[in-house]
């Protein structure tokens, strides 16, 4: 009886919504890796979104408040985890991100983001409608920059950076003084031009081809060019798969992972790519609305740090298929092929789930 209320109660318009953009990304990815070696990779997103499922059911029949109170244990296995990633992981394409469990291969830095959004959720709920200090600021950019740090190590700026949408929508939801906010953006524009110095070579290449990608044509540019070219080739329609020559000529790079958009946008036109960021939009203002209805700040936190995430995921990816923001690496939630950003994703719409189902516990 209890199984049966969780499954009625769930907020199926948000579950419906995401396996619409679930369904478009496993269609996509069958057609950009045909006559492929990753052929195979579309019923492995299946099985992935199907798994995800049973998880986002399982973390949405939890309740969120048992989990904010073990979040203590949670951040230390995570930061545990990162660690052990740099000195047992796998070394793929120049970076050490994914470690072996059992059968599968897991980037463990895409479950931190989980265990960040309790983590700010719970601190933020326990200052129980303070305004954020410098010390409560100081104290969470600490507890996020050591995983930041840890996954820039591998090295995956991508990755590291998706952690601060949660710590900014967190601490502007909790109340931050606006003399605040002008000190440290004051801050970020005297460091960032410094922390370039910082950065990978390869790193640095990528900004300079987003500001000028026509400086190297067939090298550090060509991702970008490439993937203008696709997206300008959709047109109003689309040119359809067999037409598509960016992705199935070999000129887009992985069309099923980090430019599935720009797949997309080829094959399906500008009403292609309406379809699409119109069930994003949905996605995220259902995760909103749960927030709203939220029956404490913990919940409110929750949701809009998932919200937050989402939105910031959806705006980096589109933007730099478009060639408005540098190459990151940050997949396109639910339409990317990959196990590990699915998996924790969905863990994510059960994280919303568990707010939403304990609204009908008395």
């Amino acid at each position: 009886m209890q199984i049966y209320r969780s499954i009625r109660d769930l907020d199926w318009p948000l579950m419906i919504v995401s396996l619409g953009v679930c369904a478009l990304g496993v269609l996509q990815i069958y057609s950009a890796t045909l006559n492929t070696r990753w052929a195979d990779a579309w019923w492995k997103q299946m099985v992935w979104v199907g798994t995800g499922l049973f998880m986002a059911w399982v973390v949405a029949n939890l309740d969120y408040h048992f989990l904010l109170g073990r979040v203590s244990y949670f951040y230390a296995a995570a930061v545990g985890l990162l660690v052990l990633t740099a000195f047992v992981g796998g070394r793929i394409f120049g970076s050490t991100r994914w470690i072996k469990a059992g059968p599968f291969t897991l980037q463990t830095s895409e479950f931190v983001k989980i265990v960040l959004i309790l983590l700010v959720a719970r601190y933020l709920a326990d200052l129980k409608g303070k305004a954020v200090t410098w010390q409560d600021l100081g104290k969470l950019v600490a507890l996020l920059g050591l995983p930041m740090v840890l996954v820039m190590k591998q090295p995956d700026l991508g990755t590291s950076l998706t952690y601060l949408p949660i710590l900014v929508c967190g601490i502007l939801m909790a109340g931050l003084r606006w003399k605040y906010l002008l000190v440290i953006t004051g801050i970020l524009v005297v460091t960032l031009p410094i922390g370039y110095y910082f950065l990978k070579p390869y790193q640095k290449n990528r900004l300079v081809s987003f500001i000028n990608p026509d400086r190297d044509p067939k090298g550090t540019g060509f991702q970008v060019i490439q993937s203008r070219i696709a997206v300008g080739n959709g047109g109003m329609w689309g040119r359809g798969a067999k037409e598509s020559s960016q992705t199935h000529l070999g000129f887009l790079p992985v069309p099923q992972t980090d430019f599935i958009f720009s797949s997309f946008a080829e094959e399906h036109g500008f009403i292609g790519v309406v379809v699409a960021l119109v069930l994003y939009f949905l996605l995220i203002m259902q995760i909103v609305q749960n927030a709203q209805t939220a029956t404490d700040m913990a919940g409110l936190y929750i949701c809009m740090g998932v919200a937050a995430l989402l939105l910031f995921h959806v705006l980096v990816n589109v933007g730099m298929v478009v060639g408005r923001m540098p190459v990151t690496g940050i997949p396109l939630p639910l339409m990317s092929s990959g196990g590990s950003n699915t998996w924790s994703i969905f863990l994510m719409l059960g994280l919303v789930n568990s707010v939403r189902l304990r609204r009908f516990v008395n």
